[in-house]
Order: structure tokens, then C-alpha cells, then sequence
């Protein structure tokens, strides 16, 4: 479980122009000093508290997004904690979210091409806001820093399963530090995010759309893959029949799976939370956070 100290974990992260990878998907929680003791006892190593700013137009002003965050790093992708603190429009569309449940509202797909995605989105009339220059500062060895991205968003409700954007790393180095790669459970890996819907095969057609990826499956269960990283549409029924959990809301993204690099230390930490958790087709495991964090995460070996 050492990570690499040379960058190369960071420079991995961004893709080459015109792919996609699964970059990230973030928790919306209501309070983040009350989600972040669950995630540390899942085993994860959270990065510090970052209050998170943003330009509203190219070369506007920098002005408080009203949120902040924590993450989970992983040697691919990551994990976020976001929270609303402020009054401001982003900070509401997080509360009015919250308020259908706590959990995974945000899929954020990596890109080094926004201005193709924000193109590809206006041909299909998803209605693509001016990309945002989001940034947020970040403590390094070195001392504080300032971390950058550019975000492709559509506007709230366009995409009913949540926020649905693309981002693009500018500062990578900065985001995935080898001090914050190494955790307890074991994770190495952003594998999958699970959505749960009433309709998988129309969802997979709108996601295909919406990333210019291909959709496959049948029946209840539909997948699309990017470069790195898989998107699984279920049904309640399935969900249900393999976690044996309800849906708070449809649609539901109800959870994601992380790689790990010695399941047999995941499932020994796992089981030590006292944590809702549960067995798979072997080896893979599941566990249920408390509904501080919300959602399901799943483990399965590295390959």
C-alpha cells in the first residue's frame, strides 16, 4: 500500500483528449463534522476541511461557492465529502438535494477537453452552463497552495439522478498528495458508481448521449463504460434483492465500488465497525455507512 511519491499517481488522473474517466463522486451531507468520524472508522484517510471558491464567468470575480469539502483519495479517482456553509445558490441546490436524502449526489466524469463536452451537451440539448473555474485551497508539505479546476455543469434537475458534470484538473499534484493515498480498509481504487433506477435501459441511452460513450446491457441491468471506471444502472428490485435496501427516492445514486488491494484486511476492518455490512458474490463484500454519509460502497479485489 505505499504510494508513489514521483507524481505519477497524480499525472495518471487526467485523460488524454476525448476520453472520459470516472473521476470522482461525492457524498452531499448536511454536516460534515458529523460525517467525517464514520468515514475515518470505515478506515478511509480523509484529507483536511477545504472551504471551496468559484468564477461564475471567465474572468469574473472569485467568490465563495458556499461549500467545502473532504475527500478520500485513491491511486485512481477519489471519493468527496461536500457540505453546504454559506447562503449561496450551489450551497442551496446541495441543501434542497440533502433534503431527498443524504448520500451520493454528484458523478463527475474526467475530462482534458471541457469545451468538447460542453459542445457535445448543446447539440444534444442538455442545456450546458458557461464552464466554471472552480478552485479551493489546499495544504501541502510546503505550505498552502491552491488547487484548480475547470467544471462543466448542466443546470440543477437536468439530469434528474443528481449532479451530473465533467471536470478537469489543472493542478492534480495538489489533489492526489501521497500522504492522503493510504488508508486503513485497504481502497486503492474508484471502480464503479451504482445507479438506481426505474428505467436502466433509458438511463444508459441518456447517459450515452450525455458522455458520446456507448451504453450496453439487458433487461434490469445496463452499464457504460469510460476509459476508467464503470456506470451500473439497476432497478430497485435488484438493488433491493442485493442489498437488501429501499431506495429513499427514485431515482437513487446509491452508492459506488472501491478496489481493494487485500480484501481479507478490508472484510476483517469492515466487520470491526459494527457497521451494516454484508457478503457478496465472493470475495466482494458491501457495507452501509450511517446515515450521516448515506449510500452503499462496495468492495472488490484490485485487478
Amino acid at each position: 500500500m505505499t504510494p508513489k511519491a514521483d507524481g505519477a499517481v497524480a499525472r495518471a488522473q487526467v485523460p488524454v483528449a476525448g476520453s472520459l474517466t470516472l473521476d470522482h463522486v461525492a457524498h452531499f451531507v448536511p454536516n460534515i463534522d458529523d460525517a467525517a468520524p464514520a468515514l475515518e472508522k470505515l478506515g478511509f484517510t480523509l484529507t483536511p476541511f477545504s472551504a471551496q471558491s468559484h468564477r461564475l464567468e471567465p474572468g469574473g470575480p472569485l467568490v465563495p461557492a458556499g461549500t467545502g469539502n473532504r475527500c478520500m483519495m485513491f491511486g485512481r479517482g477519489y471519493v468527496e465529502c461536500l457540505a453546504p456553509t454559506g447562503d449561496t445558490p450551489i450551497a442551496n441546490e446541495l441543501r434542497a438535494a440533502i433534503r431527498r436524502y443524504t448520500g451520493v449526489h454528484l458523478i463527475a466524469f474526467g475530462t482534458a477537453a471541457p469545451e468538447l463536452d460542453h459542445a457535445r451537451l448543446s447539440q444534444h440539448a442538455y442545456a450546458p452552463l458557461t464552464p466554471v473555474a472552480l478552485q479551493r485551497q489546499i495544504d501541502t508539505p510546503q505550505g498552502e497552495d491552491t488547487a484548480r479546476f475547470t467544471v462543466v455543469r448542466v443546470p440543477p434537475g437536468n439530469m434528474a439522478e443528481g449532479r451530473i458534470q465533467f471536470c478537469q484538473h489543472h493542478t492534480p499534484q495538489l489533489v492526489w498528495q501521497p500522504r492522503w493515498l493510504t488508508h486503513s480498509n485497504h481502497a486503492v481504487a474508484l471502480t464503479a458508481v451504482i445507479l438506481c433506477v426505474a428505467d436502466p435501459a433509458e438511463a444508459a441511452a441518456r447517459y450515452a448521449l450525455f458522455t458520446g460513450l456507448k451504453a450496453a446491457g439487458t433487461s434490469d441491468n445496463w452499464h457504460l463504460d469510460t476509459q476508467r471506471g464503470r456506470l451500473l444502472f439497476s432497478t430497485p428490485e435488484t438493488i433491493n434483492r442485493i442489498f437488501n435496501a429501499a431506495p429513499p427516492r427514485l431515482p437513487w445514486i446509491a452508492g459506488y465500488v472501491l478496489a481493494s488491494d487485500n480484501m481479507a484486511a478490508t472484510r476483517k476492518h469492515i466487520a470491526a465497525t459494527g457497521f451494516a455490512h454484508g457478503d457478496l458474490d465472493q470475495p466482494r463484500l458491501y457495507v452501509v455507512p450511517p446515515s450521516s454519509v448515506g449510500g452503499i460502497i462496495v468492495f472488490e479485489p484490485k485487478t
